[in-house]
């Protein structure tokens, strides 16, 4: 900092005489600037591209919430002047194929817990869970069920082909041995699959909805229709990492009828937001303040400002999203709009070479202008010289041509244009010309100066 310090009350000094000598001072600083866009164009190389102002959201059906919470992410991206186009889908299986599909692919996408595929899904990162989707088991029938393989030989509708139900309900059918072998197991879910329970060409349905969703405060208050209790709702959470045991106290849906009338215990999975790896990081930090925005409040089983959070993430969780998650949003989106705060983040790299080059060069650039303004004035000492010791040591010295070259040396010393900083040297040069003038007409005698008698330049 002493360094950097210096160097600017040099710089100052320097600044001051530009008025004086603007030719001299561009050959002197032209070096630096040419050496220093070098290095702003060597980092430029490093600087991330400009985020796009355009992205794909992959949701679910339009009735569904994944496609209302994409609306809302619609609009608060175009606050930030990003446009979000929201692409309805069958569910988060399709979600995961158009995010790995290389034509015409979706930049993210909502997808439940569970959904990712056996064989992984590389090339696909989460930012976190965005709130809890708890899985509803209802079944037909007069004694009270507490287990999956009660279910065993019944008709149930898993849910609809490719949606994230139906990914997340055969995982836990398959570690209670339930299958297609033993079980009739069909794809249906939503409406369909309630009409058909309600009418009893079901045994059992299994959804992923609200607490509030209109469906589930149907099934709930209709007769003979019951809701499955996981008693062993913990030992699931320890096989399937992904889910999580809620309870749903007595009388949460309705007091007045005591719905439920006890407390039941949930599995729930979670909402997560996964996006392709190569997406710009500026549009994940943006995501990422959409869904605190969103989802932050709480809910019923949701705690204030519980979510969004990297806790059972489905995929990988990216590293831009784990940094938002411990240092919270970029500062400069504090005080910048979102397109201003991404351009200083990217050029951030190129102060690498202005810190690098700038303290040397305000450390070099004054001694070096005053090397060329003294430079200016030193050069004809030499000529001086060669006189005052030809006048010593010749015996027959060729005064004439001294002389001449003393006029010569007089006549090109009066052009000389230099700042009024350097004004001594100018002067100082004159006189010791007049010292050596004095001597060669044999008028010796001292020449006053500044500093006292003139001194022959050593």
């Amino acid at each position: 900092m002493a360094q950097f310090a210096f160097g600017v009350d040099s710089l100052a000094v320097f600044w001051f005489n530009i008025g004086m000598s603007r030719s001299t001072l561009l050959r002197t600083i032209a070096p630096s600037v040419v050496l220093t866009l070098l290095g702003f164009l060597l980092a430029y190389q490093f600087v991330d591209p400009a985020p796009p102002r355009h992205l794909t959201l992959g949701t679910g059906g339009p009735e569904g919430a994944y496609y209302l919470f994409g609306e809302r992410y619609r609009e608060i991206l175009r606050r930030n002047g990003v446009e979000l186009r929201v692409l309805p889908t069958a569910g988060s299986v399709e979600n995961l194929a158009l995010l790995t599909r290389d034509r015409q692919p979706i930049d993210a996408a909502f997808v439940q817990g569970g959904s990712r595929p056996g064989g992984g899904a590389p090339g696909l990162l989460s930012l976190g869970s965005l709130y809890y989707e708890p899985l509803w088991v209802f079944y037909r029938g007069l004694r009270p069920l507490r287990r999956i393989p009660a279910l065993r030989g019944l008709r149930l509708a898993i849910g609809a082909k490719g949606s994230g139900t139906q990914q997340l309900v055969r995982r836990v059918l398959s570690v209670n041995g339930l299958h297609e072998g033993n079980s009739r197991l069909l794809p249906l879910g939503g409406e369909a699959a309630a009409a058909k329970l309600l009418a009893g060409e079901l045994d059992g349905v299994f959804l992923v909805a609200s607490a509030q969703a209109p469906l589930v405060r149907r099934l709930l208050l209709a007769p003979g229709i019951h809701l499955m209790s996981f008693e062993r709702a913990s030992a699931y959470t320890r096989k399937l990492r992904f889910l999580s045991a809620l309870v749903l106290p007595e009388g949460a849906i309705d007091l007045k009828r005591d719905v439920p009338s006890q407390d039941t215990r949930l599995l729930a999975a979670s909402a997560n937001l996964v996006v392709r790896e190569d997406l710009h990081p500026a549009l994940i930090d943006l995501l990422l303040q959409a869904a605190q925005e969103i989802h932050s409040g709480g809910g019923w089983f949701e705690k204030p400002g519980e979510f969004p959070n990297p806790e059972h993430a489905d995929f990988p969780i990216s590293s831009d999203a784990r940094r938002f998650y411990r240092y919270g949003p970029p500062l400069l989106q504090s005080f910048l709009p979102f397109w201003a705060a991404s351009l200083v983040d990217r050029t951030k790299v190129l102060l690498l070479p202005l810190v690098a080059l700038l303290i040397p060069l305000l450390k070099i650039m004054p001694p070096i202008y005053r090397w060329r303004m003294r430079s200016r004035v030193y050069r004809w000492y030499r000529e001086l010289q060669a006189i005052d010791l030809g006048l010593f040591h010749q015996a027959n010295p060729p005064r004439e041509q001294y002389r001449e070259e003393l006029d010569r040396i007089e006549q090109e010393v009066a052009k000389v244009d230099i700042p009024l900083s350097f004004a001594d040297e100018l002067f100082n040069l004159r006189l010791h010309i007049e010292l050596i003038r004095r001597r060669l007409e044999g008028r010796e005698g001292p020449v006053a100066t500044p500093e006292g008698p003139a001194q022959r330049p050593g």
